[in-house]
């Protein structure tokens, strides 16, 4: 794996708390994740950026839901200060032992820097009552039950993963890779983020903000054989040609067949879909600085920055540069020094308004400087 190289630093420690019948893709999924994470030190060698250690409610071995059986490092009276408190989702949901964990993550939060809950995993931490008013999050089947027994909670069904303060919420299973990435990014960069997915085999890091049900999910679970396949290809080709024509094609259909099964199945016409998932993605991409809007709009398949804007309004409510403003994205602007001075027998490409030297400039001309 390619590796980042920064200065020795002390690798900070992952705590993840252990129980019976806990949730096996909770543990280990964010367990890998943190573990491979490695950076290059200035002496040449490779340095692991988490000490990952499990945590037992006892020194028991712990049966997983899966029925794999691990064995705790220590127990929560043995547990050495932590960065990061991961609890997974499963069993947690039994009162006594929620009690337990509750107790003592009552203790272990003023000296925690970040405490991440996953799926279920959420029930010993709203326990605690330091989630009282804070936006969280957990699988799609837990929301309604957490919302009932915690009211205090600002309970958002349908996202990945909220963050909070310290405290992190996630609906657990796959996302919890999402939300490990998040992490690592918020300690090390997005570019060593993306690296590490990379690694993992990841198809899509995701944000927080995206749908615990994707639409292309959706559309997978609805769909008939003919359509089993093309959901995908569309989400791997949304810059490609994705006519009624063309899809048509490719499902071995008429345009008119096609048009009418797709929207009897979905109950929307292809073009809705396609364009849902080109605003989809485009929502992510808007998210990272360096994307201009025009990039984005051709990188999704729209044939124009203006027919973009006008879509993701219609599809978010509103224009791509607002949501970018709501997201807290900044993007980079290159300005001209002051003192700049075309090389001789090169022309201008951009000439800044009298009296604003150092305007903005997307010139790539060679410039010197005065001396």
């Amino acid at each position: 794996m390619e590796v980042l190289k920064l200065s020795a630093t002390s690798p900070k420690t992952i705590g993840l708390v252990l129980f019976q019948e806990m949730t096996a893709t909770d543990l280990i999924g964010p367990a890998e994740t943190f573990s491979r994470a490695t950076i290059s030190t200035d002496n040449g060698r490779t340095s692991r950026c988490y000490d990952v250690i499990t945590i037992g409610v006892s020194t028991e071995a712990c049966v997983m839901e899966c029925g794999l059986v691990i064995q705790p490092q220590l127990d929560l009276e043995q547990a050495p200060p932590l960065d990061t408190l991961v609890i997974p989702g499963g069993g947690a949901r039994d009162t006594r032992l929620s009690k337990k964990i509750a107790k003592w993550l009552t203790r272990r939060v003023p000296t925690t820097r970040r405490i991440a809950a996953l799926g279920g995993g959420i029930f010993p931490l709203a326990a605690t009552g330091l989630l009282d008013g804070k936006q969280v999050t957990t699988h799609w089947c837990l929301a309604k039950d957490i919302a009932l027994q915690f009211p205090k909670l600002q309970v958002i069904p349908n996202r990945l993963f909220v963050k909070d303060d310290q405290f992190y919420t996630c609906a657990g299973a796959a996302a919890a890779l999402d939300l490990s990435l998040s992490l690592i990014e918020e300690d090390y960069g997005r570019q060593f983020a993306l690296r590490l997915a990379q690694q993992l085999v990841i198809h899509l890091k995701r944000s927080g903000e995206q749908e615990q049900f994707s639409e292309v999910l959706r559309f997978q679970v609805q769909s008939s054989d003919r359509f089993a396949d093309i959901s995908t290809w569309i989400l791997c080709n949304l810059s490609a040609d994705l006519s009624v024509e063309a899809l048509a094609q490719r499902a071995c259909m008429s345009p008119r067949n096609f048009t009418r099964l797709f929207k009897a199945v979905f109950r929307k016409p292809p073009a809705e879909f396609v364009t849902r998932a080109r605003v989809t993605e485009a929502r992510r991409r808007l998210e990272v600085p360096r994307n201009n809007i025009e990039s984005v709009a051709a990188s999704v398949g729209f044939q124009s920055p203006d027919a973009f804007s006008r879509a993701f309004q219609r599809e978010m409510g509103c224009r791509p540069s607002t949501y970018r403003e709501r997201q807290g994205v900044v993007t980079a602007e290159f300005r001209l020094p002051a003192d700049y001075v075309p090389s001789p027998g090169l022309p201008s490409t951009h000439k800044a308004p009298a009296g604003q030297a150092g305007a903005a400039s997307t010139t790539r001309r060679e410039y010197k400087f005065r001396r």
